[in-house]
């Protein structure tokens, strides 16, 4: 079995073949075929996309991102071999590649429990591939806004001794990969209006009140 035989038959695989996909992922892990390990969680947010390389958790998909245009994403800047893994605690591969399984199990259980109020930090190892440049600076500050509290988008950008690039932040946030864990949910504008949130403006509204209740 070749790394394409994989990527093909899950690509667009009916939910009828659910067990062959695990089958296949499963194979794939222990011939050290997997680039990018996926798996579709439920939230109370909606379905989310976790991505995962053998660095860490490197890509957070909302339910309104088109998961075909997400997964030829991750495909081009990562690497070609995207595989979809079973639920938290299915059989994974006995080599090296069983360490990516594990840090998608952790933080599916940890953004579960940030989103259900029983956690407000994330300890998960980190790939960082597609945070790069100013974003990619940007995008590392922003858990240094913490649980319950917000900054501006100006005052990220002067945090950064970057105070002319208020719109550069923006756009940071607003193409963060790793959103909840990198919570750009936190950053408004200037007059305190929302701005903008790759998930939907609802969602950012739901996660400010969440902590700002607890």
């Amino acid at each position: 079995m070749t790394g394409d035989d994989v990527i093909d038959t899950l690509r667009g695989a009916p939910a009828d073949t659910d067990r062959l996909r695990e089958r296949l992922a499963r194979e794939a892990q222990r011939e050290g075929l997997v680039d990018v390990l996926v798996r579709s969680v439920g939230s109370p947010i909606g379905g989310l996309l976790l991505a995962t390389t053998p660095q860490g958790l490197a890509y957070v998909a909302f339910e309104g991102e088109p998961r075909d245009e997400v997964l030829a994403m991750l495909a081009t800047k990562i690497g070609p071999r995207v595989v979809h893994a079973g639920g938290p605690g299915a059989p994974n591969g006995a080599t090296g590649d069983a360490d990516v399984a594990r840090v998608l199990d952790d933080a599916t259980a940890q953004i579960e429990a940030y989103l259900t109020g029983r956690r407000r930090e994330f300890s998960l190892p980190l790939d960082t591939v597609l945070a790069s440049g100013f974003r990619g600076l940007v995008q590392r500050r922003l858990p240094d806004v913490g649980y319950g509290h917000t900054a501006t988008y100006r005052e990220i950008a002067t945090a950064l001794d970057k105070p002319g690039a208020v719109r550069a932040v923006g756009t940071a946030c607003a193409t963060n990969p790793l959103p909840l864990v990198w919570p750009c949910h936190r950053i408004l504008r200037s007059d305190g209006g929302l701005g903008g949130y790759r998930g939907g403006l609802e969602v950012k509204r739901r996660l400010l009140a969440m902590e700002s209740a607890a």
